[in-house]
């Protein structure tokens, strides 16, 4: 019963047969009031009739044994009937039956009034050869010749014989008509049930259709839903948000592709990179065993060192940028002033500077005190002095300053250099990164044509929530605007 099919079996055959059960229970209350009252307002002024025509009831005598005859003939006339004389307070006093067959002796005489009275009916009495059970009846005062009450004659409608027979009756038609009901209630609920999977679960057929094609359609392809669904408002808005759902997942799967294949780029791009500081390393180790001991000279040592300075810088930006993208680093916002961090800088990078006759002039003009995470930033220029430096040739020089935009009200950080400066498709592919939501810019895979590097500059700047402007000319230099969140200044 797990399946839309078997519930709806199971819950409409279990309404029809309450249903059922319910209607019946109903019709029986219904058949059996209606009867009773039709018998017991035809039989309203039996007693009296049978008081008035017989000459021991007439004169009100309620006890005499010559009763006994008398009620056995009105039972002979009417078989259903059962007739008592009772006293004042409703004790049973004469009746054609025997003693063993009378359950009770006392009859609610209130009862008995009300129908004299002329109470709307059925009126149910007490039955003496029952001791739970309640019937119609008959019932009239009897009257001694000097107009005293000696008592009531009261008479059953339908009594033990009556009962007995409709028993027998009853046993042998209900079996034949529960077996018929039942049957009945089946095939209506089977029709029932039909008409529910059809009206309720066509569309469901249709949409789970339609889901088995849309599975074996290629997610790029921008897959939807074929049709718009009749019916209940739900299946309308359940293929409205399978619709919604198929979209965000094309687009998700179009950018995993993507970033699958600028991922492919870039490692092709590292391994570029990797290879030469590590042929270099083994080129000049090499050279240095196959010459003799008394010719080997600690500059190719040097330049092996160098080259291993190299090769362990790449790998530790790629372990930096791995963290980067699995969203490892958090910025720790403090405010600091600009002064100290770009005098750290020009102290970190005057000694490379200095070995590449490369002029350095960081300076803040506008002593500015900035809101930042230190570190973040720091890492940040370091990547781009280091880039600087790299293709800058001899007396280049490489300059920082701060820059206030009072059209915009921001102030810039540049950073420029007058080197071979970038190449047209590496400054495209680092301007659409600064065009991104800011959000999405530290969440990005890096983009295989910036190297790693300005991959690890590009992420840092989406977890600062920074903006930058790129602007460059092969063998001109290359200029970096980055903006500063400022706190205050002088």
């Amino acid at each position: 019963m797990k399946s839309l099919f078997g519930r709806i079996l199971l819950a409409a055959s279990l309404v029809i047969f309450i249903l059922f059960v319910a209607l019946w229970q109903w019709l029986q209350f219904s058949q059996d009031f209606s009867r009773n009252q039709i018998q017991q307002s035809l039989h309203r002024e039996l007693a009296e009739h049978m008081a008035h025509i017989n000459p021991l009831l007439s004169q009100g005598i309620t006890s005499d044994a010559a009763l006994k005859e008398a009620f056995h003939d009105f039972m002979l006339l009417g078989p259903s009937f059962e007739i008592y004389t009772l006293d004042r307070q409703g004790k049973v006093i004469a009746y054609d039956a025997k003693e063993e067959k009378i359950k009770q002796s006392q009859i609610d005489t209130n009862i008995i009034d009300d129908f004299i009275q002329g109470a709307n009916l059925p009126l149910l009495g007490t039955d003496p050869r029952s001791s739970s059970k309640d019937k119609i009846f008959s019932a009239a005062r009897l009257l001694a010749p000097d107009g005293q009450q000696t008592g009531y004659l009261y008479v059953i409608i339908g009594g033990e014989d009556f009962d007995a027979w409709q028993s027998i009756v009853s046993e042998h038609q209900a079996p034949q008509f529960w077996t018929t009901a039942i049957l009945i209630a089946i095939g209506f609920a089977l029709v029932l049930f039909v008409l529910l999977l059809k009206l309720f679960t066509a569309p469901l057929s249709r949409l789970e259709n339609d889901l088995r094609l849309v599975a074996s359609q290629q997610l790029n392809a921008g897959v939807v839903l074929p049709r718009q669904y009749t019916g209940s408002s739900e299946i309308n808005q359940l293929s409205s948000h399978i619709n919604t759902l198929l979209e965000a997942l094309s687009q998700q799967h179009q950018a995993i592709n993507r970033q699958q294949e600028e991922r492919h780029e870039f490692m092709l791009h590292l391994s570029h990179d990797l290879k030469t500081p590590l042929t270099s390393l083994q080129g000049y180790i090499d050279t240095w065993l196959l010459l003799p001991p008394h010719e080997r000279s600690s500059d190719l040592i040097e330049v092996a060192a160098n080259a291993s300075q190299h090769l362990q810088q790449l790998l530790g930006q790629m372990l930096e940028l791995e963290a980067l993208e699995n969203g490892q680093v958090s910025p720790n916002w403090n405010e600091l002033y600009l002064v100290d961090l770009l005098e750290e800088l020009q102290l970190t990078f005057a000694p490379r500077a200095n070995s590449k006759k490369v002029t350095l002039d960081f300076a803040d003009s506008h002593n500015l005190t900035v809101r930042t995470d230190r570190q973040l930033l720091l890492r940040i220029l370091n990547n781009l002095i280091d880039n600087a430096i790299r293709y800058t040739p001899e007396q280049g020089m490489i300059k920082i300053q701060t820059i206030q935009d009072l059209a915009t009200n921001k102030v810039w950080l540049q950073v420029s250099d007058n080197g071979s400066g970038m190449h047209k498709h590496e400054l495209t592919a680092l301007k659409q990164m600064t065009q991104k939501p800011l959000a999405m810019m530290a969440k990005q895979t890096a983009l295989p044509q910036l190297g790693v590097g300005l991959a690890i500059v590009r992420q840092l700047l989406g977890i600062l929530q920074c903006d930058i402007e790129i602007s460059s000319q092969p063998g001109k230099g290359t200029t970096f605007n980055i903006e500063l969140q400022v706190v205050s200044q002088p």
